[in-house]
């Protein structure tokens, strides 16, 4: 294991656990991982993240085969599907957050109610067709309702997200849980006006001048993105 894998499967583990302890999701339900060595790096089936270790971190090739002692996590397929799809893909986060999960029990996206959807790459967050957990039917329905955003959720069941980085991939995942909490909150009123497509278009360019991976924002809106360091 070289250095930089080690600390990959560090990272791996930390962000596993901070799942837990920002409320995104509860036991050992969740996963993450990481692409590494023409695989992935990912958390493995039912070890509570208090318990894990670096090596019990699973790899896995992109042929779906897996290597040491620890079954990789029940929900591998999706995350190697997200790999194989998507060549920006370098982490990916699934998570039953309580309220991202509440909308898909209802097999419900977020739509355009808010210009902040933007942040997953479209002009709405889709919900993908419900599956069985860990089956490729609910791999091939969730990568229709990715249609080359960054995120979805997945009906009666939860979310999922990937960035360039654990950390982006991370706070995508929080993002797309504010902003499930906002809607349902707003549904109390009634459904929200939805912002038209030809704004939404402007929000999705004005979002990609920031950068090509939407590493930063203005303001108070950064949310998940890092900004930019002043250098003197």
């Amino acid at each position: 294991m070289t250095t930089a894998e080690n600390q990959l499967r560090r990272e791996i583990i930390e962000t596993a656990r901070a799942l837990q302890s920002t409320g995104l999701t509860h036991g050992t339900s969740g996963n993450v991982s990481a692409r590494c060595n023409n695989g992935m790096l990912i958390t493995p089936s039912g070890v509570p993240y208090e318990d894990l270790e670096v090596e019990k971190i699973v790899f896995m090739d992109l042929e779906g085969g897996y290597y040491g002692d620890f079954l990789p996590s029940s929900e591998w397929r999706m995350h190697l599907d997200i790999y194989r799809t998507y060549e920006a893909a370098e982490a990916v986060v699934h998570c039953h957050s309580p309220r991202a999960t509440a909308l898909s029990t209802h097999n419900r996206g977020i739509p355009a109610f808010h210009y902040m959807v933007a942040v997953a790459g479209g002009d709405e967050i889709k919900c993908a067709d419900y599956a069985t957990f860990g089956t490729k039917a609910l791999s091939d329905a969730m990568i229709a309702a990715l249609e080359d955003r960054r995120a979805c959720l997945l009906a009666h069941h939860g979310q999922i997200a990937y960035g360039p980085s654990l950390n982006k991939a991370f706070g995508l995942a929080g993002e797309v849980e504010a902003l499930a909490d906002q809607y349902l909150s707003a549904l109390v009123l009634g459904e929200p006006a939805p912002l038209s497509p030809t704004e939404m278009k402007e929000i999705l360019r004005k979002f990609r001048s920031y950068g090509k991976q939407l590493d930063a924002l203005d303001g108070d809106d950064a949310g998940a993105f890092e900004m930019p360091q002043r250098r003197d």
